[in-house]
Formats: C-alpha cells, structure tokens, sequence
C-alpha cells in the first residue's frame, strides 16, 4: 500500500475530540456467495448473542457503553444507530444475519459482535489518498441503492480523490462497493468520542479473522487505529 494512503483532516480531530478510526485493508481475499466455515461461524454468533442478551429489553441494549456512545452522535442527526437495530433484531425478534457475500458477512458479523459503525470497500475501485474529515453539507454521492445524497453538515466522512466514499448517516458509496469481483478489499470503522482505539483495533482483528476463514492465503496491508 502506498505511503499517506490514509490520512486524518485537522478538522476532525478538533470536531470530534476523543473519536476514533480505524483501517482495515487487505488482498488475495475472495467473496463468494456463501461459505459453510463462515456460516457455522455466524450460526455460533447469533447463538452466543441471544445467550449473553437473554432477558434484555431494548432500555437495557440502549445503556451499553458503546451503544450510548453511537446514540449521542445519531441524536445530534434525529438518527438511530442501525447496528443496534440489527442486534435487537438478532437477540430480541430472534432474527438471522442476512445472508449476503461472505466478504459483507464478515464485517456485519463483527458488526453486531463488537457494535462498531464499519463500511466495506472494493480497495482497487478507491482512489488514494484516502481522507477522514467533517462534512460541511455540500458534498453528495451515490449510495449503495443508486440514490444521490447530500451529506449533513458535522458529519463524520471519508473520501478518496473522487469524492466522498462514507459518512456515518448515510453509510457506504456505489461506486466502491464490494462485489463478487472484489480481490482487495478495505474496511473503515467510525467510533464517536467514548469508545477509544483499542476497541476498534479489536474489531479489525476480528474481521480479519472472519476474512482469513474464507480466504486464508489473504494478506493484510494495513492495519492502523487514529485517534483524536
């Protein structure tokens, strides 16, 4: 990976002090439709959470340190955080993980686990360098459902050297989704002010396992935490 591939904005680091992110990138991995290692592993996950949630009620979901650190960024936005609407669906509705590519079934695995905001990217589509910045609610991009979106000022965002690629409201681009195709890939983790860098490290860790399970001739090529 090519030197200053990623960098941080001054402006975010003084708009969210505390915050945190994190990069994920790595190659020779693969993303077909299902894998039967990934799905055991899922089917253990989704057991293992009803397990550890048993008897929660939403009230008790929405006091969880990190998902009040998520909820007081969403608020700011009259947003709720979809991640802990996917673990209450899993834990409280009795619902599965979608099945989806294995490569996206990795990070919405590590999602629901460690309930860390994380979008995924087809690493040859992004054009570095890579920016993590505020938005200043002129930019817009294309979403994973085709639409065009105009950002909110204040938002957390990353970019590449054609346009914005993230946001945490409004979630991953078009044009750098993962797809059947993907041979690199990289994953990027928002975490607002009140979780801190090592949760997110070990995030990353656990969605390179979960990639390393489908592909395990896959490499990393970075690996690295910013904090605020």
């Amino acid at each position: 990976m090519m030197p200053n591939f990623f960098m941080v904005a001054v402006t975010w680091k003084i708009a969210f002090p505390g915050a945190s992110a994190g990069i994920l990138a790595m190659r020779n991995v693969a993303n077909p439709k299902d894998h039967p290692e990934l799905d055991r592993l899922k089917d253990d996950l989704e057991n293992r959470l009803r397990a550890h949630y048993s008897g929660s009620s939403r009230a008790d979901i929405n006091a969880l340190p990190i998902i009040r650190a998520y909820h007081d960024y969403y608020s700011t936005f009259k947003k709720t955080y979809h991640v802990q609407l996917q673990l209450e669906s899993i834990v409280i509705k009795g619902k599965t993980i979608p099945n989806v590519a294995a490569l996206v079934e990795a990070m919405f695995m590590a999602e629901v686990k460690n309930l860390l905001l994380t979008a995924g990217h087809d690493l040859d589509t992004v054009q570095p360098p890579v920016l993590l910045d505020v938005s200043n609610g002129s930019e817009r991009y294309i979403l994973l459902n085709g639409q065009e979106q105009v950002l909110k000022p204040n938002d957390m965002m990353i970019s590449d050297t054609q346009g914005v690629i993230s946001s945490v409201i409004y979630g991953p681009d078009q044009r750098t989704r993962i797809t059947p195709q993907t041979r690199r890939v990289l994953f990027t983790v928002y975490a607002p002010p009140g979780i801190g860098g090592q949760v997110v490290h070990d995030h990353l860790m656990d969605i390179q396992s979960n990639v390393l399970l489908i592909t395990p001739e896959a490499e990393v090529e970075s690996l690295a935490v910013y904090e605020a």
